[in-house]
């Protein structure tokens, strides 16, 4: 009976280090295709230029700065105004003029934990032990009617989160995320595609983001992504308000 339990114990030991094999693996596979860590490292900033796509044919455009280690700025732009979303590594915060104010406004905690991620320069899995997520292989499920590898990132924060990887290229083509909004937990679902090369790195140019299950999903096309452009630290700082 003891060689039996030992036996088990043995196999789901082996069967736990291949799962964790198995998805270093697939993360070292989508590491490659995208371009590989050189080329990850060589881009210090992303300039984004494009449009959101909403329900009824709305558009707007949009801008997305990025720069390392941790630093991201946002904008919006609706009816000849701009509303600004940014995070310099240590503050969050946002401007919004359509209700008339010019100021700029710290951000909430619910707002902090998105644009924190915005901030991730290399997203979630590129050196994630570094950043204290952990990752498991799950084996295959689907995504859009196709066979995915599914892996379970869990956050440094503690979140959760199931990356659905393309069998082909090992690239996400859907992420869903659990996250606690105003004290009850959401669901949301993520669509990258129409990935291309930036500067010798492989970036989705087409992200769709909804409510986990609901075929309503805001889209932004990114019309121009540049790397390693001159962005100025003050352009993330939280403006001073303007004197009485």
């Amino acid at each position: 009976m003891r060689k039996f339990l030992l036996h088990i114990t043995m196999i789901s030991c082996s069967v736990l280090s291949l799962n964790a094999q198995t998805a270093e693996e697939i993360i070292g596979k989508y590491i490659k295709t995208v371009g590989g860590m050189d080329k990850i490292r060589a881009v210090t900033s992303l300039h984004r230029t494009g449009k959101f796509i909403g329900g009824g044919g709305f558009e707007a455009p949009i801008l997305q700065d990025n720069k390392r280690p941790n630093m991201v700025r946002k904008e919006f732009s609706l009816q000849g105004l701009t509303g600004i979303t940014a995070y310099d590594g240590k503050t969050g915060w946002k401007t919004r003029p359509w209700g008339g104010k010019k100021d700029a406004e710290s951000l909430g905690e619910d707002e902090m934990k998105e644009i924190i991620d915005d901030a991730d320069f290399d997203g979630p899995l590129v050196n994630y032990q570094q950043k204290g997520n952990k990752v498991e292989y799950m084996g295959m499920d689907q995504a859009e009617g196709s066979d995915a590898h599914k892996l379970k990132v869990t956050m440094a924060n503690g979140e959760v989160r199931y990356y659905y990887m393309d069998t082909d290229y090992y690239v996400p083509i859907k992420v869903e995320v659990k996250r606690v909004i105003r004290g009850a937990e959401q669901e949301s679902e993520i669509y990258y595609g129409d990935y291309k090369e930036v500067d010798g790195w492989y970036l989705p140019f087409s992200v769709e983001t909804g409510s986990k299950g609901d075929t309503e999903r805001g889209k932004v096309v990114y019309e121009k992504i540049e790397a390693n452009v001159t962005l100025d630290n003050s352009a993330f700082e939280m403006p001073k308000s303007p004197s009485k």
